[in-house]
């Protein structure tokens, strides 16, 4: 007789852990965008910071050019130009070496009709426009050889600058699309506050700095006789007392 050997119960199959459900497309991608505007944020921030922009100074931050009653940051601002001499200047050196402050007239091109008018008109006017520390210049994208010739055969008394590359012209916002330049005037005192930002005529130029320094002279004027003023009332109020002490001893005597 044939012995049947019982099998022996195999052992138990080990249990594998679940598989972890993969995440949804759309949520996959709304957190790759998600950390996508976070590094896009951070550089944005470090680039304030460090106020570079591919190795590069960031721009102006203030949106279009500064408008009347702004106060710029003079660094950088408008880039390097040159003086009809070739001699390399900036808006800010203008104003450093300026008594107080800086007149840019901008005219289309030298030695044509309107702007010969414009600079001759401001060549005429010079020293009453100076009296108050106004340093005065002619701004165009001539080249320096021209603006010499402009300013020799005109007899013009103060300089004229040269930015071909338009960055002061735009920077004030008087660059005409795409390469022309509007005829205006800029001025900024000492300390960076700009006084007139404007488009205008030849002679429309020259009458709003009139204005400007007629108001400069006048605001001196206008102090001391305020000052003047105080002192009279103050020398009339003693006066008084004095009067008042002196009736009270002559009625006590």
């Amino acid at each position: 007789m044939v012995e049947l050997r019982k099998r022996k119960t195999p052992p138990p199959a080990p249990v594998r852990p679940a598989k972890k459900k993969a995440a949804p497309k759309a949520e996959k991608t709304k957190v790759s965008k998600g950390k996508a505007a976070v590094t896009e944020k951070v550089v944005e921030i470090k680039e304030a910071v460090t106020g570079k922009i591919n190795g590069e100074k960031a721009a102006n931050p203030a949106s279009g050019p500064p408008k009347v009653g702004d106060t710029i940051d003079l660094v950088d601002f408008g880039g390097e130009i040159l003086t009809n001499d070739v001699t390399k200047t900036t808006l800010a050196k203008l104003v450093e070496e300026s008594k107080g402050g800086v007149v840019l007239f901008t005219y289309p091109k030298a030695s044509t009709p309107g702007c010969t008018k414009q600079a001759c008109l401001f060549r005429d006017s010079y020293e009453p426009l100076t009296a108050t520390g106004l340093s005065i210049y002619g701004l165009s994208s001539d080249s320096p050889k021209a603006n010499t010739t402009f300013k020799t055969k005109q007899n013009l008394p103060y300089p004229l600058l040269c930015d071909p590359s338009q960055t002061l012209i735009s920077a004030i916002g008087l660059k005409k699309a795409p390469k022309g330049i509007t005829r205006g005037v800029f001025v900024i005192d000492k300390a960076g506050k700009v006084l007139v930002a404007e488009a205008g005529s030849p002679d429309g130029t020259v009458a709003v700095v009139k204005k400007i320094v007629a108001s400069s002279e006048g605001a001196p004027a206008l102090a001391a006789q305020g000052a003047k003023d105080k002192e009279d009332v103050a020398m009339a109020q003693t006066a008084s007392e004095v009067a008042d002490t002196a009736a009270k001893v002559d009625n006590e005597a």
